[in-house]
């Protein structure tokens, strides 16, 4: 099992004005996960809003041929897969912050 330094803790309990180890770890966590999950929402809403649907009717109409743009391009491509992956991703933290709290 790993332990953190002396000084790490020091830092980490200065850092976030915590009362000890626990406490400071809790809100460097708790933080972070909130801050991934405010900068993925950014992206999946940008995406949202760059193509006037969510990324499950966008996969629909990939599928279907209904997107009215060249599904192979490297536009489209690109945005699919970093639009799966900011969902994706966000799925990931919200189960990690329903185990956290």
């Amino acid at each position: 099992m790993s332990v953190l330094s002396a000084k790490i803790g020091e830092i980490l309990v200065k850092t976030t004005h915590s009362k000890d180890l626990d406490d400071a770890l809790h809100k460097i966590i708790s933080e972070y996960l909130e801050l991934k999950l405010n900068t993925l929402q950014g992206i999946i809403d940008k995406f949202r809003e760059k193509w006037d649907m969510n990324f499950e009717d966008f996969k629909e109409r990939i599928k279907d041929g209904r997107l009215n743009k060249d599904i192979y391009s490297f536009d489209v491509e690109q945005d699919f897969w970093k639009w799966e992956e900011a969902e994706t991703l966000k799925k990931h933290y919200e189960e990690i912050k329903s185990l956290w709290i």
